[in-house]
């Protein structure tokens, strides 16, 4: 073999190693998000088998505040169908009005003494305000692993790869604005 037939060689060698190789990190990020999504997902359904708990507990005391737990259960309702259809968009949606009903049955619990001193609401509230926390730090994970697939798959020579392969994008998972905003305190009170 001469020795530009052998360069030749050691080329194509190399470039198939650095195409495999990108092949390799693309999969590697492709499987991260989906990582992330299901540790949301898992968040999410425990906090959705302890809904049912909570509302039946504060039934028991707020007997004029049935709007409030039925806004909680509607938005639950949501959350699991856009669960089940994989909705991103549709999530983000029905977790700003999930975590809103959460805050109002919180806020609306404080005017009953009774349902406060119960342990088995207390015990709720903690499990429930500690699962919201959990989710909140796995939908930074989640977009962070999203914002690293979507970087890669755009930068050259990556989507030259990701083209040929079909990779694609992911969305974030976003929440409404009103679920950033301040919270109107005295409102939750009237």
């Amino acid at each position: 073999m001469s020795v530009s037939g052998f360069m030749a060689l050691a080329v194509i060698v190399v470039l198939v190693g650095y195409g495999i190789a990108l092949y390799n990190s693309l999969v590697s990020l492709k499987h991260s998000v989906s990582k992330a999504w299901s540790n949301i997902d898992v968040l999410l359904k425990q906090r959705h088998d302890e809904l049912p708990k909570l509302v039946e507990t504060c039934r028991q005391y707020m007997k004029h505040e049935q709007d409030t737990l039925e806004k909680v259960m509607l938005a639950r309702s949501g959350v699991s169908n856009a669960l089940g259809e994989s909705d991103v968009a549709a999530l983000g949606k029905a977790e700003t009005q999930m975590r809103q009903g959460l805050m109002n049955l919180f806020a609306v619990a404080e005017a009953y003494p009774e349902l406060k001193a119960n342990e088995s609401f207390k015990e709720l509230q903690n499990r429930i305000s500690q699962l919201e926390n959990n989710i909140a730090d796995r939908r930074e994970f989640y977009n962070e692993s999203v914002n690293l697939n979507n970087v890669r798959i755009e930068q050259f020579p990556d989507v030259l790869i990701a083209k040929f392969f079909n990779f694609n994008d992911f969305d974030l998972l976003e929440f409404e604005a009103s679920q950033t905003a301040d919270v109107n305190v005295k409102k939750l009170f009237e």
